[in-house]
């Protein structure tokens, strides 16, 4: 069994990973910033100090960045948005560096990106082949990826899982829609023809563990074979709630209820396609979206 250590244990994606690997039998060691939260086997680190108490990796087996500042809590101020970047930057920067000055390194470094790095592309199809965009979110998921460089130079296998949009209970989608869906006032966000680059948390757990065990280095899409538009989604919610879905929602009034979080998020289009993890002989447990908010909703009823 392997040991693994973890960043962002506790949020969504997090938790999920922790409890698959431990079912596995692999010991997890959480990357913590509360030491009253670390157990014998965790470690601390301080972004804002530059800390991390490196030698507590000395001979871990794999190293998965999961930590982040949500980019979907809160209206994008300036200083939000610096503290978006800085804890991606900064904290990737960190970890990397921490991992390549060690004398038994892992031998991969699963460090997070997101779709967001491609940009705003109407219908065009995105694989990791596909070159970056130009607006903030691309800015981050670029300086993201970048401040891996140090573990990459040190010869440690580096991954960037771009993770698109997941759905389960208590995620950042479903906790935005399913109240006014529920209500009967969900709709289609502008023209709804956006594409939304979805994943199941199931999913989105086996295909982390899958870079982990496989070769794979570089950029991997995270997204479901079939992406869907934001028209689709919303008829599939319907569905599931048995709920009118007729009414669109103008982008001036999603701007106006979250500002630029809001307009960017609802309104960006991401065709984006997994061909890293299918050619890899990947296979993904949910296809179809209906089934993934099918399962997510229940368990939110």
């Amino acid at each position: 069994m392997s040991r693994i250590a973890i960043t962002g244990s506790t949020g969504l994606i997090g938790e999920a990973l922790v409890r698959s690997l431990q079912g596995q039998g692999h010991t997890v060691q959480r990357i913590t910033r509360r030491s009253s939260a670390a157990g014998p086997d965790d470690l601390v680190w301080d972004l804002d100090a530059g800390t991390i108490d490196a030698a507590k990796l000395e001979g871990v087996d794999a190293v998965v960045h999961l930590a982040g500042e949500p980019i979907g809590a809160s209206r994008w101020s300036e200083e939000t948005k610096r503290a978006i970047m800085d804890s991606r930057r900064i904290g990737t920067t960190l970890i990397a560096e921490a991992i390549a000055g060690l004398t038994d390194k892992p031998d991969v470094f699963v460090s997070s990106s997101a779709v967001g790095y491609y940009g705003d592309r109407a219908d065009e199809v995105l694989t990791e082949a596909s070159s970056a965009g130009e607006d903030f979110l691309a800015e981050v998921c670029i300086a993201w990826e970048a401040a891996a460089q140090p573990a990459k130079d040190a010869g440690i296998r580096t991954v960037h899982p771009r993770t698109g949009v997941v759905i389960a209970k208590d995620g950042p989608l479903i906790d935005k829609i399913e109240l006014p869906f529920r209500l009967g006032v969900g709709g289609k966000v502008g023209h709804g023809r956006q594409y939304v680059p979805w994943i199941a948390l199931e999913d989105e757990v086996r295909a982390l563990e899958f870079l982990i065990e496989q070769e794979l280095s570089g950029p991997v899409n995270l997204t479901a074979p079939e992406p869907v538009t934001n028209a689709e989604m919303t008829k599939a919610i319907g569905e599931v709630l048995k709920r009118p879905t007729v009414l669109p929602i103008p982008t001036f009034a999603i701007k106006a209820l979250y500002g630029d979080m809001g307009a960017t998020l609802a309104t960006v289009s991401n065709r984006v396609l997994p061909t890293a993890l299918l050619d890899a002989g990947f296979s993904f447990t949910h296809t179809d979206i209906r089934t993934a908010l099918r399962l997510a909703l229940t368990k939110a009823a």
